[in-house]
């Protein structure tokens, strides 16, 4: 496994060779996924940001929760399609990312980090963990959703994350569902 931060090159070469590199918008396993997600969730957000919306699929089904929704993504390409996505959602913002190093400077009720800590460098992960603790306000949501597979390119698998954030005494354990090849927890600031 890789000891780095994947660097942004990484998905710009994907949304390059592919509009939709991991079939968001027509995958029987990303839609299962996403009604999980979305089930896991509190009906309403006054305020949320989501880590890596890539083009946008989570990101339109996240928005009629949200009154104010940032989502952000490191590929340009991926935005553009996702702001395209979205088009119909006057709530949602869009920021071309790459955390933690641009972690916006904002509270949210919900932070949403669904398959991406696991491209983190050890250092980017503590960093990223830090700056999501201090997003949150007590009482604050943190949803975890990753993809359990081993994959070679990444720094960890989805287990290692998801270990890493409920072993911070920041977090509170407020749900977990364990599917075939994803895992999802719902945390809550302490």
């Amino acid at each position: 496994m890789p000891t780095e931060s994947l660097k942004p090159e990484y998905f710009d070469r994907l949304y390059a060779e592919n509009p939709d590199p991991w079939s968001f918008a027509t995958s029987e396993y990303e839609r299962r996924k996403y009604d999980d997600t979305l089930a896991a969730l509190a009906p309403q957000y006054a305020t949320a940001l989501e880590i890596g919306c890539s083009v946008g699929v989570l990101t339109a089904q996240l928005a009629p929760r949200c009154e104010d929704l940032l989502a952000v993504d490191v590929s340009a390409r991926a935005l553009a399609a996702a702001r395209d996505r979205c088009a119909d959602f006057p709530q949602v913002r869009f920021a071309q990312a790459s955390l933690p190093a641009d972690f916006p400077a904002e509270t949210f009720d919900l932070v949403l980090v669904s398959e991406v800590a696991y491209y983190w460098s050890d250092d980017d992960f503590a960093r990223a963990l830090d700056a999501i603790a201090g997003a949150l306000p007590i009482g604050g949501d943190l949803l975890l959703v990753h993809f359990l597979p081993h994959v070679d390119d990444y720094v960890r698998d989805g287990d290692a994350v998801h270990e890493r954030f409920l072993a911070d005494p920041r977090f509170t354990h407020v749900h977990g569902h364990r599917a075939d090849r994803y895992r999802l927890d719902l945390l809550r600031r302490a």
